[in-house]
């Protein structure tokens, strides 16, 4: 069987974080928090350290990349968070606000959310992508996440098997859009609350825009 490399790669995280800059950046600036371009720039100074030292694959890691690895994901849950308020906000005010901005940031909101919850679950799970990596001896936890994979399905080997972002990407989205665990069960208390964060924020941004459809009936 061939060796699963997967786990290996960092361009897919990159990627996906690249993507929410760019969204942040066409956020409404109704909803957007302060100067439209200062936010994803601090966040993008946070990304390029990460992407220049590992551009395709998961090489190399000091405890400064670890450090600013974490703390782009927290800047990415702040910064959702601020712009789900003044989404709240915006609906609750009384003010008229055009429906398709409202429509428009609920999704871009919910779509950050997976993604960061996404790079949440990965920067989280057996402390990190490098941990999970054979390849840097580093000793790794416990799992945070018991993935089919690690359960002895025919076909995968659960002594080599290794998540990859994807993986990770679409835990984020099944607890986005079913506000629960599905083929993908939560393991520890950190990966418990993180997941519940997740479809919290979901079902905040959806009861949001449904609440202003039914009043505009």
């Amino acid at each position: 069987m061939a060796e699963h490399r997967e786990h290996e790669r960092r361009w897919p995280a990159s990627v996906a974080v690249l993507a929410v800059l760019a969204l942040q950046v066409v956020l409404p600036h109704q909803i957007a928090a302060g100067t439209w371009w200062l936010t994803p720039a601090l966040e993008l100074m946070l990304l390029l350290p990460l992407v220049v030292t590992n551009p395709v694959r998961l090489d190399r890691e000091t405890a400064v990349l670890r450090s600013l690895a974490l703390l782009l994901v927290l800047a990415l849950a702040v910064v959702n968070a601020v712009h789900l308020a003044r989404l709240v906000a915006a609906v609750t005010s009384g003010e008229s606000t055009d429906p398709r901005v409202l429509v428009q940031a609920a999704l871009l909101i919910w779509t950050t959310n997976v993604v960061t919850g996404a790079l949440g679950l990965w920067e989280m799970d057996r402390s990190g992508p490098f941990a999970r990596d054979p390849r840097h001896g580093r000793p790794a936890d416990r799992p945070d996440l018991l993935f089919p994979q690690m359960t002895g399905v025919p076909g995968w080997d659960p002594q080599t098997w290794r998540p990859s972002f994807l993986d990770y990407l679409f835990v984020s989205f099944t607890a986005a859009t079913a506000f629960s665990p599905t083929d993908t069960a939560p393991l520890s208390g950190r990966a418990k609350v993180l997941v519940a964060a997740i479809g919290s924020v979901s079902l905040v941004t959806i009861g949001v825009i449904a609440a202003r459809a039914i009043n505009a009936l």
